[in-house]
């Protein structure tokens, strides 16, 4: 059999809906053109940045999906991909959303969705002070990974990405491959982003893919991009860079991954007893 190509996106989201609808098109239709089964977008894929209260009557709960959701569903029915978005999904609480990982079909169906488990509230030296809390829902489930034609596919988003037990979790849920849409900061992205990837690939002994926002979104705001695709052994099969609005493609070759778990059984070796099941 052979192996599926996926496509991993980033583009410089900013306040307009429309124009950021645009650019997914785009990408989508690009990775089409590369025969790839499935796309990754990132996280705020909708629209980022703008003033709260703007964010409320821009967000829309994903039944009925909102005008951005409903065109990137239709896209991926027309062009028969799979496509995961991360998007903002109204809350039952006024003025606070949820930042959701969306999975749709090729049939242009929302297979699965995620509600972002670990809120990015930090003040960094030097850099931005980022209070996501004061403006979203935190999750409180974890999703289990979802059947698809590139193998099971784990959900998390951005800062997930630096908890190794959500990554265990959903590796022991089956997951081949693990997916995190982000917005990382260019002062955290050049210090940790690749490194968090390709831990979390090795730890688990899985894909992970990660969509990126990349530029300057605002004058406080920019981020790192070099969206990537790692392999279960840790390497980095594709990167975007960190610069301009792309797709890189890689496949996803589940023999080789059946082939590296089997070879080094590092999940049969883990200490539940000693470590309470992490």
């Amino acid at each position: 059999m052979l192996p599926f190509k996926i496509a991993v996106a980033q583009f410089r989201g900013g306040q307009s809906v429309s124009a950021n609808l645009a650019a997914c098109l785009r990408l989508m239709g690009q990775a089409s053109q590369q025969a790839a089964k499935m796309i990754f977008f990132p996280e705020a894929s909708d629209f980022i940045g703008n003033p709260s209260e703007e964010a409320w009557t821009l967000a829309h709960p994903l039944v009925p999906a909102g005008p951005f959701l409903e065109r990137i569903c239709t896209e991926a029915k027309q062009l028969g991909m799979w496509c995961s978005v991360g998007i903002h999904e109204k809350s039952p609480f006024p003025g606070r959303l949820y930042n959701t990982h969306v999975l749709i079909s090729d049939q242009g169906l929302i297979i699965e969705s995620y509600r972002k488990i670990h809120l990015f509230d930090v003040d960094i030296a030097n850099g931005p002070r980022l209070m996501e809390s004061q403006n979203t829902v935190a999750g409180d489930e974890l999703v289990a990974p979802v059947s698809t034609p590139i193998g099971k596919v784990g959900l998390g988003i951005c800062y997930d990405l630096r908890f190794p037990e959500m990554a265990l979790a959903l590796r022991r849920c089956g997951a081949d491959i693990l997916t995190y849409p982000s917005a990382f900061t260019a002062k955290t992205g050049e210090a940790h982003w690749e490194i968090l990837l390709r831990s979390r690939a090795i730890e688990t002994q899985s894909y992970v893919v990660a969509a990126a926002q990349v530029g300057q979104h605002s004058a406080t705001r920019f981020s790192y991009g070099h969206a990537m695709i790692v392999d279960p052994w840790g390497k980095v099969v594709a990167d975007c860079g960190g610069s301009e609005e792309g797709i890189a493609i890689a496949p996803i070759e589940l023999p080789i991954l059946e082939r590296i778990r089997t070879e080094m059984p590092v999940l049969n070796h883990r200490r539940y007893d000693i470590f309470s099941n992490q």
